[in-house]
């Protein structure tokens, strides 16, 4: 990490002026373990937000998308537990009243609040619960990590980090959480992700931003193929470090754009480390491709094959599949000219085998990090996903997650 960027604790509650708390209301079936989370800003915020491609999305999303229509947020409340999608009008009655029991704790106006959910799709959220877990929880600003946990569903642990750096010479902050470890393929995927920062941003600019990370970052995960229908992204502002509004313009525009992306990517490739049942992350780059495009498209392809997903979790250098996943990709590629690297061990030179040492290539394969190069050589098209092994944990995962 670039000595610009300073790491702090709290995520979302490490810039000035946020806090966040959670609690456990019941709606998830384990009693106890944290189901509902809150986080607000002591003022308003320039905001904006990323959402599922899904044409099955959620009542959560519907209202963060309409109420981040004035640009402006000052809260969101999540629970985890229950996805509340495909659940009609009275699903929709009730992510528009957890905005609104929200709006009136914290004395602030209705259209200000976000909500977000996760978890089982199908089933009334028990809004006994939700009112009751409103009323009870106390947010702080020590409540950064501990809103990273109270918005998890089967992940094994939180994903957050926080980073402080200079805007103007003065200091400001940016802090995020993340969730989501099964379900994943953008874009986005089954994940909720919120960030939080004391800069002034102006709102143009904000948006743009945030589609730009989240195209680099979240939308270069997979753990298995399948698109949620409640991913959320959402970045708020409050501008309470009071620097000059941040623009294109701006001299200190890079700054932020590079803490956003550093933020954003160590969220992803979290999220992909933590995917249901992994053992391995799945790093892989694409070189040299005809363009950003082409080699997008190449990347993402290799850390959706299952193939290669089964042989990463057996440790079984199986270049072929790589190979197969790329050409099914779609990007254009000269057979007599592309190579493949398992690590630091070449294994196709010029779209054939090459002589390799077997033995270094399962060592390659041997870590809890795997990471694959493949060099296209036909333009200047550069990409980077990460995906994780497909192992029998994450079918026993999946046969059980409605019990």
């Amino acid at each position: 990490m670039s000595a610009t960027f300073r790491e702090v604790d709290q995520s979302v509650t490490a810039p000035q002026g946020f806090r966040a708390g959670i609690t456990a209301c019941g709606i998830k079936s384990d009693p106890g373990i944290p189901d509902l989370a809150m986080l607000v800003s002591d003022v308003p915020c320039v905001a904006a937000g990323m959402f599922t491609t899904s044409r099955t999305r959620a009542a959560p999303v519907e209202v963060c998308v309409e109420h981040l229509q004035s640009g402006r947020a000052q809260a969101a409340i999540i629970n985890s537990g229950n996805a509340n999608c495909a659940t009609g009008a009275v699903g929709l009655r009730n992510a528009h009243r957890m905005t609104e029991l929200t709006a009136q704790k914290l004395h602030i106006e209705n259209a200000l609040v976000l909500c977000s959910s996760t978890g089982i799709i199908g089933r009334q959220l028990p809004m006994d619960n939700v009112e009751a877990g409103v009323a009870a929880i106390e947010v702080s600003r020590e409540g950064g990590n501990d809103f990273a946990r109270g918005i998890m569903t089967t992940d094994t642990r939180p994903k957050f980090l926080a980073l402080e750096f200079e805007i103007e010479g003065r200091t400001v902050r940016l802090g995020g959480a993340t969730k989501g470890v099964g379900m994943i393929y953008p874009n986005m995927a089954t994940m909720i992700c919120y960030l939080t920062t004391d800069a002034a941003i102006e709102h143009a600019w904000l948006k743009d931003e945030l589609k730009s990370a989240v195209d680099d970052s979240y939308n270069m995960v997979s753990v298995d193929g399948d698109m949620s229908t409640n991913d959320t992204c959402i970045l708020l502002a409050n501008g309470l470090a009071g620097n000059t509004p941040l623009n294109a313009q701006h001299p200190d525009a890079a700054t932020f754009r590079a803490a956003l992306r550093h933020i954003t990517q160590y969220l992803a490739r979290e999220m992909a480390r933590d995917g249901e049942g992994a053992t391995k992350l799945m790093t892989v780059h694409v070189r040299s491709a005809r363009d950003k495009a082409d080699a997008v498209m190449a990347a993402r392809a290799i850390t959706i094959s299952p193939l290669w997903q089964c042989a990463l979790a057996g440790g079984d250098p199986n270049w072929g599949r790589i190979s197969a996943a790329l050409g099914a990709s779609g990007c254009e590629v000269d057979q007599a000219s592309y190579d493949i690297f398992i690590g630091d061990v070449q294994v196709m030179q010029q779209g054939m085998a090459a002589r390799y040492d077997q033995n270094a290539a399962r060592a390659a394969m041997a870590g809890s990090e795997v990471i694959v190069t493949v060099d296209l050589h036909l333009g200047d098209g550069n990409a980077t996903a990460w995906g994780c092994d497909l192992t029998h944990g994450y079918i026993d995962e999946n046969t059980l997650y409605t019990r």
